[in-house]
């Protein structure tokens, strides 16, 4: 019966496997502990305090280096869409009512955008626009071929 009881697992005879529980090292804590720098490395400004993001020690950062912005841009600025009076006459060649969105079924413009008709080529028909803005020499040009102009 002695022989059997000594062969039985009792909770005061448990105990961790060798080598299983380490001390935790504990860094920074005297010259026995880590060394004297603590796996920091030697002196320097990043090793005493983290600098901040883009510091080049003194030096002109590239971001103050780089050009400046210059002037606005106005957010209410009109960009108109162009179209010539050359343009015109070939999508057009019987003249006609021209419109915004005659133009936009014919492919010259998109849809959504002011347009104007600027005086490039020569009139040949007498073109009726409407909605559209137009340039003095176009309006001259249409005029004496017959047309007429109404910017709406």
């Amino acid at each position: 019966m002695a022989n059997e009881d000594q062969d039985i697992l009792q909770m005061h005879n448990l105990h961790p496997a060798p080598g299983a529980k380490k001390d935790r090292i504990r860094v920074g804590r005297g010259e026995g502990s880590r060394g004297k720098t603590s796996g920091r490395g030697d002196k320097g400004t990043k090793k005493r305090y983290q600098v901040r993001p883009g510091f080049e020690g003194g030096q002109l950062p590239l971001y103050m280096r780089l050009p400046k912005l210059r002037g606005f841009k106005s957010p209410f600025k009109k960009e108109f869409q162009v179209v010539n009076i050359a343009s015109l006459t070939e999508l057009f060649p019987k003249g006609g009512e021209v419109t915004v969105e005659s133009l936009v079924e014919k492919g010259a413009v998109r849809a959504g955008f002011p347009v104007k008709v600027l005086g490039d080529g020569e009139a040949t028909t007498a073109f009726t626009l409407k909605g559209v803005k137009v340039s003095a020499s176009a309006k001259a040009k249409i005029e004496a071929a017959g047309g007429s102009v109404s910017e709406a």
